[in-house]
This record gives C-alpha cells, structure tokens and sequence, in this order.
C-alpha cells in the first residue's frame, strides 16, 4: 500500500497541530500556576532575531491551511494574525482543522501533479509539483515552526515534552 498525499498532509497537519494545540495548553496552565503574565510567554522568543511564540503558531497555522488548500486546487483561506491570547491561537488552531479536514480527500490526492507557484517574499517565482511542494517545502517549514514554538515554551519552562509534541495519531 502505498502512502497517500493526503495522509502525508492533511493527516499528520491535524496530529502535529493537535500535539501544538496541547502544548498550548500546558502552557495556559503553566502560566497561571506561576502567576505568570500570559504575554509573555506569547511574545517569548528563542532569539531575538526570530519569531515570537504567536508568530510561530499562526505561521504553522498558515502553512498547514495553504497546503491543503493549493493541494486541492481551493483558495487559501486569509486570516487576519491578530491573535492575542492563548485562547485566540487555540481558535485559529480549530479554525486551520476544521479547514483542512473538510477538503475532499480526493481533492488532496489529485494535486499530486499540480503546478504551485510559490513568491516567497521574493519577485523570483518558484513553481513545484504539488507532491514536491509538500514534501519538500511546506513539511520541513510546518516543521520548523511547530518545533520552535515548542522549544519556546519548553526553554520558558513549560513542562512539556515528546508525546506533547508528537500528538495523537
């Protein structure tokens, strides 16, 4: 049996995303118990050259939804990044899955051979077949900011660890 592209997306977006969502609310709590103004850990930062916690969940967010949603040949749905609160990023956490799992799977499956066309922050275009699209740049960017806002929250001391992470499957 070989793995299909929406297992390989939609898939394990909703598994990884369930895991953020938790390690979210481990947070939440954390904050509360050490009497922690929430703020800050929404706006802690791994360096201060990179993104903050906020930035680095709706980013995932954001490459979750636009993969399902170029995979299935959809508009992207636009969201506006002004969560605030943990509440807020939970919301869009939700929002993101209730998205990406109402795409028909056959949809996800027949972008396979579909041209995406990235712009990047750059005026040069990059265009990909979908497959490559997924496994090559959207994985490895979804990746990155899942694991950094988890880092993020595990250097705040947070107590989180793998099984947070890797979420339900």
């Amino acid at each position: 049996m070989s793995l299909s592209l929406h297992q390989a997306s939609v898939s394990l977006f909703t598994q990884i995303l369930g895991g953020l969502s938790g390690v979210l609310h481990k947070a939440e709590a954390h904050a509360t118990d050490k009497k922690i103004d929430p703020s800050v850990l929404l706006q802690s930062r791994l360096f201060p050259d990179m993104f903050a916690l906020t930035r680095q969940v709706q980013i995932a967010a954001d490459f979750a939804k636009g993969c399902a949603a170029r995979l299935a040949g959809v508009d992207v749905p636009a969201y506006e990044d002004n969560e605030a609160s943990f509440g807020d990023l939970q919301a869009r956490i939700a929002k993101t899955l209730a998205f990406i799992q109402s795409l028909p799977a056959a949809d996800i499956e027949a972008g396979a051979d579909r041209s995406i066309v990235l712009r990047p922050g750059t005026p040069k275009e990059q265009t990909l077949l979908g497959s490559a699209y997924l496994l090559h740049y959207t994985l490895p960017h979804f990746f990155f900011h899942t694991t950094t806002a988890y880092d993020i929250l595990r250097h705040n001391g947070v107590e989180v660890g793998k099984k947070d992470f890797v979420g339900s499957f």
